[in-house]
């Protein structure tokens, strides 16, 4: 069997090598606005275990000093590669400290905006073709103390005589400041100037290519005979990537919808009628909602439910795969994941810079000994990419534009233990909650809402008498990538009929609230 091409072998791949900044992601989105294809890799990443050349690099802020012991630095490789480069913030000081090591902490710290003014006979540096002064968002202790050795200057602020700083004649930059937040106003020109003038990187990323590229590369990789599981649950991830299973390998794809009892209200019966008369999925339902709830009896942690449900997946894939009768002597080989980039770079632990916030059921909760090999087409997409891709490949609108649902369904939105009954309250409020919201014409506004079941119960009154009953916790989240997101502004008449109707038609319920709280701080879900 062939070697399947990787998308970074088949796009002019901007490489963005990340030092742990909490804006690494907002680069990718940047450029891929403007069709060219960026991947992220952890800025240990050696040179020379890529498979694919870089057209262009850029180096992330982070949250280090470089002149400190243990601090992250970037494999010296990437300077024989002899392509452009761009450091930003953190990947400034890196390039400063690569090339006579002037970097020191600031007199002051700088964060927030500042002006910046590109210096005089320095108009037409690439970089900043077409831009002179503008604002910048900046956000950084140290700084360079001196200009590097084979550096000048290109612009400056108020606080940094080195804002912008280019080589003298090597295409080599840094930036003191973050181009990629909305803050600067010129950033996304400038990544623009750099990824399309300077780079040379063709603007052919559109979800158009991407199909044909992937149909190709699964043939590929599954080969003439093979054939692939893959769960479905209904959301717009898992329905793409098996409709665009279904077209590169037909009925060689074997759907599976597994009910493990904490999915939403007439979860099953719908998505069944959607995916096999709807979209020609092979599809088989299974029903498991007994055992996943007694492996979760008594179990509160949340890593813990995340683990055992996708374990309890994966031993039932291989389970369901065993029992199939592959066509033309071929075999189960593949397990299909509908997992897209958010999940795969927050769930990535880099030994150095980043950390893990939690282990996403795609990417973390699988077994170690697992004998199927995964498929993920989706792995290189942002969730506003996927819908763009489903729009493309004739998948209902409505299902499209359907607001995510975690793999470990309510079980995580229920803090504590789950049982049957608690599913029964999260999975009632949930559904009145989405009702109201539709009805009010909001649920496009939205990005996801849901509401989630804490373990705390609260006194209230109901019928002259004192209850002491539990309490729901409504959220809904505005964001375009879901690396980011803002809390849904509701007016206060809207959350009042849906605290009355939950709190009248949800037994068990006394109070009911609502999180305003932004990601970051907190993360979408509340497990």
């Amino acid at each position: 069997m062939s070697k399947p091409v990787e998308v970074g072998e088949v796009f002019n791949t901007i490489l963005v090598l990340d030092f742990g900044s909490q804006y690494s992601h907002l680069i990718i989105r940047r450029l891929r606005e403007f069709n060219v294809y960026a991947e992220m890799l952890p800025c240990t990443q050696k040179i020379s275990e890529l498979s694919w050349k870089p057209q262009g690099v850029i180096l992330s802020g982070g949250p280090y000093s470089v002149y400190l012991d243990g601090s992250p630095h970037v494999d010296m490789a990437v300077f024989d590669l002899g392509v452009p480069i761009l450091g930003i913030c953190y990947g400034m000081q890196e390039l400063a400290w690569i090339n006579g090591r002037g970097v020191g902490e600031g007199d002051k710290k700088e964060f927030g905006h500042a002006q910046v003014h590109v210096e005089k006979g320095r108009e037409n540096d690439p970089l900043f073709a077409g831009i002179d002064d503008f604002q910048v968002w900046m956000s950084h202790g140290d700084k360079l103390s001196d200009l590097p050795t084979g550096f000048h200057t290109v612009a400056t602020s108020g606080n940094s005589p080195y804002a912008a700083i280019a080589h003298d004649e090597k295409p080599i930059w840094g930036i003191q400041f973050h181009p990629e937040v909305t803050h600067t106003a010129r950033g996304k020109e400038i990544l623009k100037n750099f990824a399309v003038n300077i780079c040379k990187s063709s603007q052919n990323w559109t979800m158009k290519n991407f199909i044909e590229t992937e149909i190709e590369r699964i043939r590929t990789l599954v080969g003439p005979t093979g054939e692939v599981i893959g769960a479905v649950s209904g959301g717009v991830d898992s329905t793409v990537a098996a409709k665009l299973m279904t077209e590169a390998i037909g009925d060689r794809f074997h759907a599976i919808l597994v009910d493990n009892g904490v999915m939403r209200l007439n979860e099953c019966a719908t998505v069944k009628k959607t995916l096999t008369a709807g979209l020609g999925i092979n599809l088989q339902v299974i029903d498991a909602a007994d055992l996943f709830l007694g492996k979760l009896k008594g179990v509160t942690d949340p890593e813990k439910k995340r683990k055992i449900i996708g374990n309890t997946f994966i031993e039932i894939f291989e389970e369901v795969a065993e029992g199939i009768k592959p066509k033309d002597g071929g075999e189960i080989e593949f397990l299909l994941q509908g997992t897209l980039y958010p999940d795969v770079i927050e769930s990535i632990s880099f030994k150095g810079p980043s950390q893990t916030i939690k282990t996403h059921h795609n990417v973390g909760g699988l077994l170690d000994n697992m004998k199927l090999k995964l498929i993920e087409p989706l792995r290189e997409l942002f969730k506003d990419e996927v819908r763009q891709l489903g729009e493309l490949m004739g998948i209902p609108h409505d299902l499209v534009w359907r607001h995510p649902f975690p793999g470990p369904g309510i079980a995580i939105r229920i803090l504590g233990e789950v049982t049957a009954e608690q599913v029964e309250i999260a999975r009632n409020a949930d559904h009145i909650f989405i009702e109201e919201i539709k009805k009010a014409g909001l649920y496009k506004e939205i990005s996801q809402a849901f509401a989630a079941l804490l373990p705390v119960r609260s006194v209230g009154v109901m019928g002259d008498q004192r209850t002491y009953e539990q309490v729901i916790a409504l959220r809904a989240i505005e964001t375009t990538d879901f690396m980011t997101a803002d809390w849904y502004i509701f007016e206060a008449a809207f959350l009042k009929t849906v605290a009355r109707r939950i709190v009248n038609e949800v037994k068990g319920v006394a109070r009911v609230v609502y999180d305003i709280t932004s990601k970051p701080p907190a993360t979408v879900e509340w497990e």
